[in-house]
């Protein structure tokens, strides 16, 4: 009797112990590099707005410290490092989620440096490990491929499987004027 109480005592543990594995966050922090071309500054809150290739437009917050914000003028092109970090944590059961902007809960809890911090729960819907790629669904149906930089993003993830995705942008690194 003991001996078959202790093995479904060992199973149920066992099992605990894969979901507890299986829902650790998967953490990549990069350093980034973009070129694009100034489209607007604030200076009064050090705020860049950059256009790059395609149109895509990013606002980027620039510290004091780095004295070439003063310089900018609009049409300047530009070449700046950032970092960003992406969690990414399997989520059983979860409802898929719109995009909800975290900055501001971000920069409450004490951490200045972030610039925009986005979480949604999303569904996987196919991982290509070799070419780094993963195509997920989002709340609104809509079917999303993303280029995946770090492999270890994809670790323990399995089709069907609902993943709360974290992105978070910090601040300018560096920041210089591209030489022609």
């Amino acid at each position: 009797m003991s001996r078959s109480i202790l093995s479904v005592l060992l199973i149920a543990l066992m099992s605990h112990a894969v979901q507890a594995q299986r829902t650790a966050p998967n953490v990549v922090t990069t350093e980034s590099t973009t070129t694009a071309t100034v489209d607007r500054i604030e200076r009064s809150s050090r705020l860049l707005t950059l256009r790059s290739k395609g149109n895509v437009i990013q606002t980027v917050y620039v510290e004091p410290s780095v004295k070439t914000f003063d310089d900018l003028k609009a049409g300047d092109e530009i070449t700046l490092r950032y970092t960003e970090s992406v969690v990414v944590q399997v989520r059983p059961g979860a409802s898929l989620s719109d995009a909800r902007d975290l900055t501001a809960e971000a920069n409450k809890a004490g951490n200045e440096q972030v610039l925009q911090q986005l979480r949604a729960v999303v569904k996987v819907e196919r991982i290509d490990p070799q070419g780094l790629l993963i195509e997920y669904r989002t709340k609104d149906g809509r079917k999303i491929l993303r280029h995946v930089a770090d492999k270890r993003l994809l670790e323990g993830l399995h089709v069907g499987d609902p993943i709360e995705v974290t992105f978070t942008r910090e601040r300018v690194v560096s920041l210089e004027r591209v030489r022609r």
